[in-house]
Parts: structure tokens; sequence; C-alpha cells
């Protein structure tokens, strides 16, 4: 028996080792050629500082990608720091790191320096910042729009928005479809989420979803529907609003988000990855918190508009050596953490929406400026050398008095915890402040544990 349990064991650790590893060479690459252009650019230098006062972010996680003169020194140390050729966009030479989160870096025709920003809408960015001579390249909603915002000692600064793709300038011979983008958008915000039977909600998600790629693409559609996810999510989130009105100060959007965190039951999980799948999301690593913890996660990155997922869901140490992405999960008479918060509030992906989005800032600045701003946040998960993350406070969020009944009828919860719930309602979304460094990609899985079960409605 606990030659078998070993086994078991083994098996799980496998299947949920995590390869991501701090990058500090192609980190000191990259630290360095910003260096050199915030001293060479002035409106780099107080761009750096609003960002960091203001909203409570760093202008190095705001890099979409650096375009360099053919004959600029620093790109001979490209494949020394582990930069790869990128051959994502046909006809221009550049370079992607794949083991870490690090800015691209391409080729351009010319003897200055370019740092491209990346922002939710260069109009938006214009406008904060008083530019209205400066022209925008790409027409309205094109999958590429930029802006040079600043030109000064071989040191250009502008800033680019994508709508799915990875190319490095707008197409500007190609029609974009005004009508189609503006009836998939508001078909995606306005979609129907309070379902009797959830999985009907993901069928016409399904729906919208097809009707979009037909017409969009899939990485359009993926594009649109996140900023959705993203809308709905900040509606039902103080401190998301709060932040998203500091970082909106500058024009900057929601363009510095890591990863959306879903949390899933046990019989929906695989609609939901389904879903993700059919709109380009690529399965990553699982996790397994151990056999105490009763959860797993599995995250998926897609691979051209950068949105990461983090999927929640109660699971037992037997299945998460299952494909539990694919293979539906059998119903079961306990709630873990997850289950539970499903129960009370809907799938992550319906009623409830996002369980938090997480953003890339200043840990320590952004947890100071919104604790001033009355937005408090819990104790650090995760504090380790290249990577912190902590929740803002849950919002508490009504219960709905048949959820309730339900689960006190099958014994889910306590007569005591279901008054509780009718009086006060149960923690609901948070934001997520997480500071990456040396090009970290990967996740704290023994703090997600901690984190996850801090959250559990009982234990609020």
């Amino acid at each position: 028996m606990a030659a078998a349990s070993q086994t078991n064991d083994e098996r799980i650790s496998a299947l949920t080792a995590h390869t991501w590893k701090p990058q500090p060479a192609p980190a000191k690459w990259v630290h360095g050629v910003l260096e050199d252009a915030v001293q060479n650019n002035s409106f780099l230098a107080t761009l750096r500082r609003q960002m960091l006062e203001q909203t409570g972010t760093r202008l190095v996680d705001w890099i979409d990608h650096f375009a360099l003169p053919a004959d600029d020194e620093a790109l001979e140390e490209l494949s020394q720091v582990g930069y790869e050729p990128d051959t994502a966009v046909p006809k221009v030479r550049s370079w992607k790191h794949s083991l870490g989160l690090f800015p691209r870096v391409r080729i351009h025709v010319g003897k200055s320096r370019q740092v491209v920003l990346k922002v939710e809408a260069v109009a938006d960015f214009l406008a904060a910042h008083n530019l209205s001579n400066v022209a925008i390249q790409g027409a309205s909603l094109a999958s590429v729009r930029r802006a040079r915002v600043a030109h000064e000692n071989g040191v250009e600064v502008w800033v680019l928005e994508r709508h799915g793709s990875l190319a490095f300038e707008p197409a500007l011979d190609k029609v974009v479809p005004l009508d189609a983008i503006a009836k998939h958008s508001e078909a995606m915000r306005l979609r129907q989420r309070d379902f009797d039977n959830s999985a009907d909600g993901f069928a016409l998600a399904s729906q919208l979803a097809d009707a979009a790629i037909a017409e969009l693409g899939r990485d359009r559609t993926c594009e649109l529907f996140f900023a959705a996810e993203r809308d709905y999510w900040q509606r039902r989130n103080r401190a998301g609003r709060k932040q998203r009105a500091r970082q909106d100060s500058l024009g900057l959007g929601w363009a510095n988000h890591d990863h959306h965190t879903y949390r899933s039951s046990r019989a929906q999980f695989t609609r939901l990855i389904a879903f993700l799948e059919k709109i380009g999301f690529q399965l990553r690593e699982r996790f397994y918190a151990g056999r105490e913890a009763g959860w797993g996660a599995q995250v998926i990155e897609h691979p051209v508009t950068g949105v990461t997922i983090f999927a929640d869901v109660d699971m037992s140490p037997d299945e998460v050596s299952q494909d539990f992405s694919h293979e539906p999960l059998p119903p079961r008479n306990e709630l873990g953490t997850v289950g539970l918060w499903c129960e009370l509030h809907g799938e992550a992906f319906l009623q409830a929406g996002l369980h938090h989005l997480e953003c890339q800032f200043d840990f320590n600045a952004t947890r100071d400026q919104l604790d001033e701003a009355g937005i408090l946040t819990m104790p650090p998960f995760t504090d380790l050398p290249y990577l912190r993350q902590a929740f803002t406070r849950g919002e508490i969020w009504p219960v709905k008095p048949q959820h309730v009944e339900r689960l006190l009828a099958s014994k889910q919860i306590t007569a005591e915890q279901a008054e509780q719930f009718l009086s006060n309602g149960a923690i609901g979304s948070h934001l997520e402040i997480l500071q990456r460094d040396d090009g970290y990609k990967g996740f704290s899985q023994s703090g997600i544990s901690e984190i996850i079960s801090a959250t559990d409605p009982r234990r609020a």
C-alpha cells in the first residue's frame, strides 16, 4: 500500500513539475538597454517616474519590444543571454526569449534605438499626455496601431496597441472590419451569464466565439472576449476600478495584465478548457497543492494575445495524474474552497466573473498607494526574490438565498455558516498585486495553496 502510494506521489510530482526558473542574464540585458534609453530620453525618464508614483507600476513591465539598428552592439549579446530567432513575423529579423517574460527585440531601419511600450489604446495615451499633434499609424481598431511620442539623443519612444496580432507595424493597406468588431465586441460584453443549467451558458459562449472567429479569426476573438471579461470583473471589484482609474490617468489601461483566474466547478471544468482551446489557448503546467489542500489547477496561455489563465478546480490526489483538462471529473459529495465559491456565486466563467485579475506592479509601491486610497491588501502569499504576490482584501458579495438553501440541504455547510452567508454575504473577487523579476514566468505552488485556503468562504 505504501509503495503504491509512493509511486502515485512520484507520478503526481512528475506531472506537476515546474520548469520555469529566474533568468538573470537576459534580465540584465533588458535593464541595461532600458536604462541607457531612460538616461538619454527625458520623456521616458519622466514617464518612468509617473508610472511609479501615480500607478505603482514599473516601466520595464510595459515594454512590448525594443527595435534596434542593425549595427547596434547590444544585438551581439542576444544569443549569449538566451534569446533565439523569432519567426512569428515574416520578413522581420527579430528575437524572443522562450524561458522567461522578456520583451521581444527586432531590427529596424534607422540609427536610433526604439523603446516600444504596450498600452490598451494609443489614443488614450496621447490624450492623457496632451500629445494632440502626434500622428497615429494604423486605422482605428486595426490589429496594430502605434505612435512615436518622443525622440531625443538617439532614443525614440513609441506606444503600441495590439488586438490579436504579433506584428510590429500596422498593416496600412488592410481593411479593418469595423462593423464586425463592433458587433462581436458588443455580443461578448452583453452575453447572458445567468443560467439554470451552466452547460447552456458554455454552449452560448461557444456559439458567440464561433460567430466571431468566422469573421475576425481566433486571435481577435480572444482579445475581444477578455476585454469583456475584465470589464465584467471590474464592475464587481472596487480595487479593480480604483487601480484601473490610476492607470487610465496615464492612458495605459490594463496592458500590464499577467494572468486571469477562473474558479470552476468539477462538472464544468472540461467545458471551460474546451472553450479556451477553441479561441487558441495552449495548455502549460498543471498545479496540485497536496492531499490536504484539495484543489488543482491548469495554467493555459494564448501565444498571440499573451493572455494567461489560471483555472482552479477541486481535485483529489488520484485525479491529478489523469488528463483532468479533457476527461470529465466525476461528481463527489464534499466541496473544497473552489467548489464552495462556485456554489455560492456561480461559475467564474458565467455569473460570478473572474475570481481575480493579476497585473504586474512594483509590489511595495502599489500596496502602499492602494492602502492610502482605502484599498487594503492581505499578507503576501508569495515573497521570493523573483516573485511577490498578494491579494487585495476580497470583495464581499451577497449570496442568493436559494444557493444557501441548496448547500444547507445537502449538508455542505452548517446552519451557522448559512446564516452568516445570508446575513453578511461571502468573499468574492480580488485584485492581485504581483511583481516578477529576472523574467520569472512561473508561480509558487506552496504560496498559491496558502491563499486558496485563506480565501475559503467558510474561514472568512
